[in-house]
């Protein structure tokens, strides 16, 4: 049965295309109103109107995780446009430096990575974190993933960001329990978003092309199927879980 996600508020980040997409149009469709926010002002302002246009309510903001400015002013916009913050899916990440060795490794994709994926986290959930104590409530799902938290990584930089963020996510569920809110981590396997599809690209190419580059890509999996995994958590159904969701 579809989750019932009327008059939750939420924000997600990463909205504009992939998972972030997926989810922003499946919590519209269930009843949640949706503040989305990306960095790809094209794609967002489609996810947008393709929600509007469904009956939902949606409004977007450029926001680059990275900048701390950006993220609290958008925030804080959110809060007062959602008038409050039940929700937080924070999907917002890149994946770059797949197939370079650690000697040739450049710091500048290094820090570009650890920035987006980590950092991002930290900064959207401080903000958050501060609607919600006022609340006394809220649910925050952070996106790690199984490059280095339950193995290796075609990216030495993204394997560690994302073990990060999965770091991050315990220490805070223990930190804003007594808040009363809820903090989760998903792990998405390999998804047919804009990312992935680029990192299997990627790494056909550091492997001699073999094998047969269409089917690789026909193997991800859809990211709507990925996004009832983000829709649930967000609902009261997933009062009782704690931790990490892993995915295929």
């Amino acid at each position: 049965m579809p989750v019932d996600l009327s008059g939750k508020r939420i924000i997600i980040t990463g909205a504009a295309t992939g998972i972030g997409r997926a989810t922003t149009l499946r919590v519209s469709a269930a009843g949640a109103k949706v503040a989305a926010f990306d960095v790809n002002d094209a794609d967002g302002a489609a996810t947008i109107g393709d929600v509007n246009e469904a009956g939902g309510d949606a409004r977007y903001w450029h926001v680059d995780v990275r900048d701390e400015v950006a993220v609290s002013g958008a925030v804080a916009a959110a809060e007062k446009w959602l008038g409050g913050v039940d929700v937080l899916i924070h999907v917002a990440g890149v994946l770059q430096g797949a197939a370079i060795e650690l000697d040739e490794f450049p710091e500048e994709i290094w820090d570009t990575v650890i920035d987006i994926n980590l950092r991002g986290s930290f900064t959207i959930c401080k903000y958050v974190t501060g609607v919600m104590k006022k609340q006394d409530k809220g649910v925050i799902i952070l996106t790690a993933s199984g490059a280095g938290v339950t193995g290796g990584s075609s990216s030495l930089a993204y394997g560690s960001s994302k073990g990060g963020v999965h770091g991050l996510s315990l220490v805070m569920e223990a930190h804003l329990e007594k808040y009363n809110i809820r903090v989760n981590d998903v792990l998405p396997g390999a998804v047919a978003t804009p990312l992935k599809i680029a990192n299997v690209e990627d790494m056909h190419e550091a492997g001699g092309k073999s094998g047969n580059l269409d089917e690789k890509i026909g193997a991800l999996v859809s990211p709507d199927e990925i996004s009832k995994v983000y829709a649930f958590l967000a609902s009261d159904e997933a009062s009782m879980i704690k931790g990490s969701v892993r995915t295929r």
